[in-house]
């Protein structure tokens, strides 16, 4: 009877793999921003050497923490959910162990080349073109991977997550093939196939939706997941959903132009972008809502349930964060934030308050049931790790925002003569102390992801990948 089952059970290897590897990049990703954040504080620690500069190291933590430990993240949970919401497994195994391998090595790139200082200079877009291409056949792998399972569904419907997953899945691939065109000079060289403001708009297209379908959309599709399964309710509303869905994707691809307010972009393009962002906040807090009142009549759960508390704690953060950036789009709230560190406290506020917190929580109900588990080694660890967490992304976004207005205030103030009032150096120093509170959030949260290594190694070393598995055909037959 095993045999006549098997072929339906789920792959399970490859979210595995892209879970663990979820836990060891997030460390790496986390730990060198505690570093390079130091740096700010105590610039001795750049060493004088080229390739442990701030310049260099930052583009690094960025690619570790966004492409490495989100995607990750994200890979895992939708090759896990799309397997257990259609009731079917994977349409091919091989190409999802491709993605696997293919994925690292896209990771394994970045950390070789962008120290040595090659790179496109393009925000979030800085892996010159092999790397880039290689990104491309991976993530046009996913897509058939990820789509192929949802034709071969059998299920008659498609669950929301899927929807987003999938948007997530396909933007993120135009978004990278359109702003990587490129003419290659040499092995790591190239030139952007734009020029000046076509360029700019290009990439803060790209790089805002970055944010707004692989930051956003696919954590989204996370969130309708999880939420629900690890609340025990239903998600509240289910039209809600769909029309969060189509909102979203709808509005969130016209606001990058809010990143070149005050620049060479014609106005009329930086006021359509304002416009779309302030709209988009209806879309973005209705899918936060939505996930919210999934926990009427389950409030109490908070109490005993730390990795709930990851999931809905990322919700209040994503809420927070989506009402900050279209306020901040505003031309009049941009000509003070702009530039200043208030900025890299909102990316923060979502990246670790919202990505990093629902990629937590989902790991953290993922991981017993991937190995055969009841439930992690220690709800003890789980807790530890949500108060570092949720501790350190306060210190962290407060410290930015308390520096960033402080800059923002200090450079557009000027004497009676016309003679700017302060220096940039006076700048500097007055967000010394802000430095120091930044990176002690960042080594709270960091600290808060060691703590969930050891509690994912003790979950994993008494498991029983086999008992998993039966459980997956278990589930499948079961749902026939």
């Amino acid at each position: 009877m095993s045999t006549a089952i098997s072929p339906t059970a789920y792959n399970y290897k490859v979210v595995r793999q892209f879970a663990i590897m979820t836990v060891v990049w997030g460390i790496l990703g986390m730990g060198l921003g505690v570093f390079i954040a130091s740096q700010l504080v105590w610039p001795e620690l750049n060493f004088g050497l080229p390739w442990t500069t701030f310049g260099r190291l930052r583009p690094l933590h960025t690619n570790l923490v966004i492409f490495a430990f989100g995607g990750c993240a994200l890979f895992a949970t939708s090759y896990y959910v799309v397997q257990r919401t259609c009731q079917t497994r994977l349409i091919s195994d091989s190409l999802a162990a491709f993605t696997f391998w293919g994925w690292q090595a896209v990771i394994l790139g970045a950390i070789v080349t962008l120290p040595l200082g090659y790179t496109t200079t393009k925000e979030y877009a800085e892996l010159e073109w092999p790397i880039a291409i290689l990104l491309a056949i991976v993530w046009v792998t996913y897509a058939v991977v990820f789509f192929g399972t949802i034709v071969k569904r059998k299920t008659k419907h498609i669950y929301v997550g899927n929807w987003f997953y999938g948007a997530f899945i396909l933007v993120t691939a135009m978004l990278h093939i359109v702003n990587h065109a490129s003419l290659p000079v040499s092995l790591f060289k190239s030139y952007s196939a734009y020029a000046g403001a076509t360029d700019a708009m290009i990439q803060w297209w790209y790089g805002h939706n970055a944010v707004g379908f692989f930051l956003t959309t696919g954590f989204l599709g996370m969130m309708y997941y999880f939420v629900p399964k690890q609340a025990e309710r239903p998600i509240y509303s289910y039209r809600l959903s769909i029309v969060h869905f189509w909102a979203l994707i709808t509005l969130y691809i016209w606001a990058g132009p809010h990143h070149l307010h005050y620049t060479a972009l014609p106005d009329w393009a930086q006021s359509l972008g304002m416009a779309m962002s302030i709209i988009l906040l209806a879309p973005s807090w209705g899918g936060m809502i939505n996930g919210m009142m999934t926990l009427s009549g389950a409030w109490h759960k908070l109490r005993t349930d730390p990795i709930l508390r990851f999931l809905v704690v990322s919700l209040a953060f994503y809420g927070m964060s989506t009402f900050e950036g279209p306020m901040m789009a505003i031309k009049t709230v941009n000509s003070l934030s702009h530039y200043t560190d208030w900025t890299i406290g909102h990316v923060h506020a979502g990246a670790l308050g919202w990505v990093a917190m629902i990629s937590i929580g989902a790991i953290y109900h993922m991981i017993p049931r991937l190995f055969g588990r009841v439930q992690m080694h220690s709800v003890g660890l789980i807790n530890t790790h949500f108060w570092l967490a949720t501790i350190g992304t306060v210190l962290y976004i407060a410290s930015m925002w308390v520096n960033g207005i402080t800059q923002g205030l200090m450079w557009r103030a000027i004497n009676d003569d016309g003679t700017l009032t302060y220096s940039f150096v006076e700048a500097l120093q007055a967000s010394h102390p802000g430095y120091i509170v930044r990176a002690l959030g960042g080594a709270f949260f960091a600290t808060g992801m060691l703590f969930m290594a050891y509690n994912v190694w003790r979950t994993v070393r008494a498991s029983d990948p086999a008992e998993a598995e039966a459980a997956a055909k278990i589930a499948v037959v079961g749902a026939h």
